[in-house]
C-alpha cells in the first residue's frame, strides 16, 4: 500500500560542514555551488517537482545565510527549526521538528549529495514503495558502483523486498544511503531534543523490518569534502545538469 507524495518535506542544512572547510569557512555547505547551482537547489528542485509545497529546513551553523537564501526561496511554505546555540545532529534536529511536520509521511533529505538527472522519479518511487502499514520508514539507497564523491565502505546490505542489514562488521556493503528518506514523523514522538544521530533510531527499526529500502535509480553524486565537489563539478559539465 503505497502513500499520496507527501506534501511536506525536511530539508537538513545544520551541519558544521567540518570535511567541506575551508570553503564552509564562511559559507554554509547547502549553499555551496556545483556549476553555479547551491546544493540546496538541487535538493529542493525534485521537491518542487514532487508537488512538495511545504519545507522545514533547520539551521545552525551560519544560519542567517540560509534564512537569507530561502527568503527569496518561491513555491514553498518554508518553516524554520531553529538549531541555534545547540548541535543536535540528524535525529536530535528530526526530534526538535517534530512539532513542525505534522502527522502524515514527510520526506527527509540531506543538502550534501544530489542524483542525476535531477527528476522528481525517486521521490515519487519512495512514495509509491512505502507501506506505512508495514513500515515507519523507507530509504533511499545509492549503488557504490554507480556513484561518485563516495568513499567508505558501505552501510547497507537489501533484500528484494527491501529489507535491511547493516554493515556491522563486514569488510564492504552495496549499497550507501543517499541521504533521502520517507518516515512517519510519529517516531520522534517520544525522542528527546539532543544530540543523537537518526541512525540510532534506524537501528531499532531495522531489525523489526519496520525500515526497509529501496535502490536509487539515478546516477548518484556525494559532495562532502573539496575534492568530491571538484569531481561533480567536472561530472556535471561532462552530462550536464
Amino acid at each position: 500500500m503505497s502513500v499520496p507524495v507527501p506534501h511536506t518535506a525536511m530539508v537538513l542544512a545544520a551541519g558544521l560542514g567540518t570535511r567541506m572547510r575551508p570553503l564552509t569557512d564562511d559559507c554554509p555547505k547547502p549553499l555551496i555551488a556545483v556549476r553555479g547551482r547551491k546544493l540546496i537547489d538541487r535538493v529542493i528542485g525534485p521537491l518542487a517537482q514532487a508537488g512538495v509545497r511545504r519545507i522545514v529546513v533547520n539551521v545552525h551553523y551560519l544560519a542567517e545565510q540560509i534564512e537569507d537564501y530561502l527568503r527569496g526561496l518561491s513555491g514553498f511554505e518554508v518553516i524554520i527549526s531553529d538549531e541555534r546555540g545547540e548541535v543536535l545532529e540528524t535525529g536530535g534536529g528530526l526530534a526538535k521538528a517534530r512539532p513542525l511536520l505534522g502527522e502524515d509521511p514527510v520526506f527527509v533529505l540531506n543538502t550534501d549529495a544530489f542524483w542525476s538527472p535531477e527528476l522528481a522519479d525517486p521521490l515519487l518511487a519512495l512514495a509509491d514503495a512505502f507501506d506505512p502499514a508495514q513500515e515507519d520508514e523507507r530509504l533511499l539507497l545509492a549503488d557504490t558502483g554507480r556513484a561518485l564523491g563516495f568513499d567508505g565502505p558501505g552501510d547497507f546490505f537489501m533484500e528484494p523486498d527491501g529489507r535491511l542489514k547493516r554493515r556491522g562488521e563486514a569488510a564492504s556493503a552495496p549499497w550507501a544511503y543517499a541521504g533521502v528518506r520517507i518516515m512517519k514523523p510519529r517516531i520522534y514522538d517520544a525522542r528527546p531534543v539532543e544530540r543523537f544521530s537518526a541512525v540510532k533510531v534506524w537501528d531499532e527499526l531495522i531489525p523489526q523490518g519496520r525500515a526497509r529500502g529501496l535502490a536509487l535509480d539515478s546516477f548518484w553524486l556525494h559532495v562532502g569534502d573539496p575534492q568530491a565537489l571538484k569531481d561533480a563539478e567536472m561530472w556535471v559539465a561532462c552530462h550536464g545538469g
